[in-house]
């Protein structure tokens, strides 16, 4: 079967913080219909607003070739399928493929024969030949391979990162048959400038996808034990990290929370497949515990350093700077910081929460809390900066210590300010 660039026509599923920046970017050069279940989504997008902040109003003028739409059949005319919808996990740490189960259902109803179906969500290997297909096949009655086609090319979205966009960063493919993988490849290399890899299968680039943010975990995980240890040592960790950073080979990670879209949630898809096929992970768990556990640590921290000072944590008013799961960037998904708010508030203090980045309403109905839009000068017990947000990292320690009452406690998650400065840091 041969495939023809100049017949692409291109639907993407799913207008996230991955699914939009590709639907622009295929927009400017090829017929694209961009496709969500949130009406709300739709409306924002035609009107040429993003709540994510990853396009520009004028990015989104730019793409003349791009619609939206919140009807499969709009899709209908398309040859080649993106689906970029989310994989997050349940309580107990196993995926939920549910919106991966949903899209292939969605295009099983409209597949046709010559068509091509390109996974970018991240998964476990195999998930896309063992999971996906079937849905595909079962609702199109076509067979991968004789009838259609399918692929994978991971995202490497980074929110809120203005550098490294989508055209600058090296894309991975792969595709069910050698002819598939060639044309797959070449669809990307006509938007990505960076270049692309094409991965010898789909397996290999489903399980690169899950190793990249599983390193970083496991890394961040080991910085983050090594800043307990030095707790109780007495000594400053950042500092004993610039020392060893002065040889040549020492990796630069900095102990912190992990939350967010992708690195405290997919080593849980590499563990959950290892486990199906009888191996039981042993240091990929345990950094994701540790990691996990981090926000105890803090709070736990915290509450330490206030009664040292006589401050009783039962009634304490706390101010928590920034909720997002990473600075400048809106993105609420998966944040730590929720944890560091429960345990505090399991201690009996009054936590309130103060980011000018996120949606009130988002984190109202995610995570059952309220903001508020501007804290109060001299009124807090202690004062944790969790997010390194421009609007605080440009503060002066004046500044943040304004927001307490005499003697209040600064705590420095984010290294924003001189050791010197806070009564404590990660």
């Amino acid at each position: 079967m041969e495939f023809d660039l100049d017949d692409l026509r291109i639907g993407v599923i799913g207008l996230g913080y991955v699914g939009l920046p590709l639907a622009v970017e295929f927009g400017k050069q090829y017929p694209t219909v961009g496709f969500d279940v949130k009406k709300e989504r739709i409306a924002e997008l035609e009107a040429g607003e993003d709540s994510t902040l990853e396009t520009s109003p004028e990015e989104l003028a730019e793409a003349s070739k791009l619609s939206f739409t919140t009807d499969a059949k709009a899709l209908t005319d398309c040859n080649f399928y993106v689906v970029t919808v989310p994989t997050p996990i349940g309580d107990s740490n196993r995926p939920l493929l549910t919106p991966l189960r949903m899209a292939s259902q969605t295009l099983g109803d409209i597949l046709k024969k010559g068509d091509i179906v390109v996974y970018e969500s991240t998964v476990y290997p195999g998930a896309t030949e063992e999971f996906c297909v079937p849905f595909l096949e079962e609702g199109s009655g076509l067979r991968m391979n004789e009838d259609f086609f399918v692929g994978y090319s991971p995202e490497r979205i980074n929110p809120g990162d203005k550098e490294h966009r989508l055209p600058t960063i090296l894309k991975v493919t792969s595709g069910s048959s050698p002819a598939a993988a060639d044309f797959i490849d070449s669809v990307y290399a006509s938007i990505i400038t960076a270049g692309t890899h094409k991965a010898s299968s789909i397996k290999v680039a489903e399980a690169a996808k899950v190793i990249e943010n599983t390193q970083r975990d496991v890394n961040i995980a080991l910085v983050n034990e090594l800043a307990m240890i030095f707790e109780r040592v007495g000594i400053d960790t950042e500092e004993v990290l610039e020392a060893a950073g002065t040889k040549w080979n020492f990796l630069p990670f900095r102990p912190g929370l992990v939350g967010g879209h992708c690195i405290g949630v997919d080593p849980y898809y590499l563990t959950y497949k290892a486990q199906q096929l009888g191996y039981h992970p042993q240091m990929i768990l345990a950094g994701r515990r540790i990691n996990d556990n981090m926000p105890l640590y803090v709070a736990s921290r915290v509450v330490k350093l206030m009664l040292q000072k006589g401050i009783h944590p039962l009634g304490a008013r706390i101010l928590v700077l920034g909720l997002a799961f990473k600075e400048n960037c809106p993105d609420v998904r998966n944040t730590k910081v929720t944890d560091i708010v429960a345990e505090l508030q399991g201690y009996g203090s009054q936590v309130e929460i103060h980011d000018p980045w996120v949606s009130e309403q988002e984190v109202r109905d995610e995570y059952g809390m309220d903001l508020v839009t501007q804290p109060q000068a001299g009124e807090y017990d202690a004062i944790i900066l969790a997010v390194a947000h421009r609007e605080f990292s440009e503060m002066s320690e004046e500044a943040l210590r304004g927001f307490g009452k005499p003697g209040a406690i600064l705590y420095d998650i984010k290294y924003v300010l001189p050791p010197a400065a806070s009564d404590d840091r990660l």
